[in-house]
């Protein structure tokens, strides 16, 4: 029979080990999609828990969104804000209306995307930057219990991030754009960049496009996570795991105008 002090070193020597440490994550969205069938569906045939970014009201968002969520892929609405220049999306949420004509908008768009998990944004350099229109949204997805928000920090001015998490919507931003330049050796640097940026953060987000080359990359790429050491996690997983929880509630929320965000450069989406 063990004595006391024997089972007291053990549980001493138990609780002096490290923990082991987490391996780093990656989660990758694909946007856009809807529109054209054939790179849509290939984007959702990716293997591994690669999350889809509808645009609402596109042709094929409905039967395709309903193919991802049932393949287990998470499903995003890709919501359409107003970019500083360029022509925006046709049913972009218009920065300066009424709070109740925007509020008819986004129940809309909510429910043009089937079994959405989240949202992140399509271009929004001007709407992400204004303080009281990115209120106003996160606002409206606690309410709607919207399950996260992932900032496509499409300019470095973004409050879109800092903002959701003073609301209480789970939220995380894009590190790296896989395709800026849809040649496959760019985007193989910038999957290397985002192994990296994973490393060094414990966890990074990219976004790609449903280009045939981005498509074959990842294809190519995603088996081989395992052997360097990283894991892929859907957009929810990522967040719950590596995010910090904000201490905040919506509904005694005391916004501060000391919110800032880490700059970025990136083109519009």
């Amino acid at each position: 029979m063990r004595s006391r002090g024997g089972l007291l070193a053990i549980l001493v020597i138990l609780v002096a080990l490290p923990a082991k440490a987490a391996p780093p994550a990656i989660s990758i969205v694909i946007d856009d999609l809807g529109d054209r069938y054939a790179e849509s569906a290939a984007a959702v045939a990716l293997p591994g828990p690669v999350a889809c970014a509808f645009l609402p009201d596109s042709p094929y968002t409905r039967s395709l969104a309903t193919r991802a969520h049932r393949a287990g892929k998470e499903v995003l609405l890709h919501l359409p804000l107003q970019p500083i220049a360029g022509r925006a999306h046709p049913l972009a949420l218009a920065t300066g209306a009424p709070d109740g004509d925007r509020d008819a908008a986004l129940d809309r768009l909510l429910n043009a995307v089937p079994y959405v998990d989240g949202v992140n944004n399509h271009q929004g350099s001007l709407a992400t930057a204004d303080r009281g229109a990115m209120r106003w949204l996160m606002r409206e997805l606690a309410l709607r219990r919207i399950g996260y928000f992932v900032d496509s920090m499409t300019t470095a001015q973004s409050v879109a991030y800092p903002l959701a998490r003073a609301y209480g919507v789970p939220s995380t931003r894009r590190r790296v754009f896989l395709d800026n330049d849809a040649s496959p050796a760019a985007i193989n640097a910038a999957f290397d960049e985002l192994l990296h940026q994973a490393r060094l953060h414990g966890a990074a987000l990219a976004i790609g496009h449903p280009h045939l080359s981005t498509l074959q990359v990842l294809h190519e790429r995603l088996p081989q996570l395992a052997a360097a050491g990283i894991v892929l996690l859907p957009p929810s997983q990522l967040i719950a795991r590596y995010e910090p929880r904000s201490g905040l509630m919506p509904v005694r929320l005391q916004l501060s105008t000391r919110l800032s965000v880490a700059p970025h450069t990136a083109l519009e989406h």
